[in-house]
């Protein structure tokens, strides 16, 4: 039998810590984090998912606003809002509820968010961001999942990982993240071929499609990883006779209740971990949303701090003293990013099979992309 991955103790776990942060945070540098949440009509799960947020906000002492526009707006009219937020010092973080109306151009919508105020990850520059192994934001999601599975131990290195679902939110980024733990990834999609031959070898199995009872008990591997991000309502009238007995609470005092895309029941006699639905992902992503708020906040305190140390170097500079020296200090980046290029390139011609000259060409490329970065930056 399966050992249950509990995702509301373990999001409990990161609140408390994160409520720590936050108040050294405010104690020490003046600084409470903030998040903006921007929901387009009236969509019921929505509503519950921004009432979730906003009282896990309350929870760790983070900051929140809510702002509620009607369906009938345009995209500029939600353009217009975010603007104003990207341009508050009080909000380090902002989000747009999913689903939007048709009539919203999603992608220019979440475009015109800052990637600095980007706290889904979803902007071009933040996944791009994690393409490179640069410093990045994770989407919440995916996220919560390797979060979960660091903290419950499971080894990742070396692993089959079959992630059934390639959408932007969760199954693409999460393909990326377990890469960068040198995980061998599989990626699924409508289109695949066969699925149990590709389930079948998976020592973790992610499943994200929205399918309710996608993944039966002849689909897993014995002793995998299940780990279940779909969630599914299913009404009183359409439940099997299983479902009715198993959830037999929710339903006679909701005449629903909520599953995942795996056939649990039969799935969790085999898998070593699984997911329930609900009490899994769920948690930790909301766990993991208010972590990236946190990290926004902090971001956003050391650039003013780096802002003012830089404007103190110029004081008592008139205007062109002060163009002089910065288009110096760019001279002078620009040159050592020549002089890295060229050692990088003779270290690597020195390299052959010799780890402490790859671990010093490492330390070069980091040194090389920060001294870039500065560059692009001013």
């Amino acid at each position: 039998m399966a050992k249950i991955l509990d995702g509301k103790k373990l999001s409990g776990d990161i609140k408390n810590e994160l409520a720590e942060e936050v108040i050294r945070l405010e104690k020490e540098n003046g600084i409470k984090p903030g998040l903006a949440v921007i929901m387009v009509g009236e969509n019921p799960a929505s509503q519950i998912y921004v009432r979730n947020k906003i009282k896990a906000c309350e929870q760790v002492g983070i900051k929140s606003i809510s702002i509620e526009m009607e369906d009938s707006v345009s995209t500029t009219d939600i353009i217009m809002e975010i603007e104003k937020l990207n341009k508050r010092p009080d909000i380090h973080g902002i989000l747009v509820q999913l689903p939007l109306p048709k009539q919203i151009d999603e992608r220019i919508l979440l475009e015109s968010i800052s990637p600095e105020k980007d706290v889904d990850g979803f902007h071009p520059f933040n996944m791009g961001s994690l393409v490179a192994k640069q410093d990045f934001l994770v989407p919440a999601t995916p996220a919560g999942i390797m979060e979960m599975l660091k903290r419950e131990g499971i080894p990742m290195k070396g692993k089959n990982v079959t992630i059934v679902g390639h959408s932007e939110i969760v199954g693409k980024p999460l393909s990326l993240l377990f890469l960068n733990e040198w995980a061998t990834p599989t990626t699924c999609h409508i289109e695949t071929k066969n699925l149990k031959e590709h389930t079948l070898k998976a020592d973790i199995l992610v499943v994200a499609t929205g399918v309710p009872y996608l993944i039966k008990e002849d689909m897993v591997k014995k002793g995998a990883v299940v780990i279940d991000v779909g969630i599914n309502r299913i009404t009183k009238d359409k439940a099997n006779p299983e479902l009715l007995e198993w959830r037999k609470e929710d339903f006679d005092k909701k005449g629903s209740t909520l599953i995942g895309d795996v056939d649990f029941l039969k799935v969790q006699k085999k898998a070593s971990y699984i997911t329930p639905v609900p009490g899994g992902v769920g948690p930790m992503t909301i766990a993991m949303l208010l972590s990236n708020s946190v990290k926004l906040a902090i971001k956003a305190m050391r650039k003013e701090r780096e802002m003012k140390e830089c404007l103190g170097e110029f004081k008592g500079m008139s205007k062109d003293e002060i163009i002089d020296t910065y288009d110096e200090m760019v001279e002078k980046l620009l040159s050592r990013v020549s002089e890295m290029q060229d050692e990088i390139y003779k270290l690597k011609k020195e390299i052959g099979g010799n780890g402490k000259l790859q671990k010093v060409e490492h330390k070069k490329v980091k040194e090389f992309v920060k001294a870039r970065d500065l560059i692009a930056k001013n």
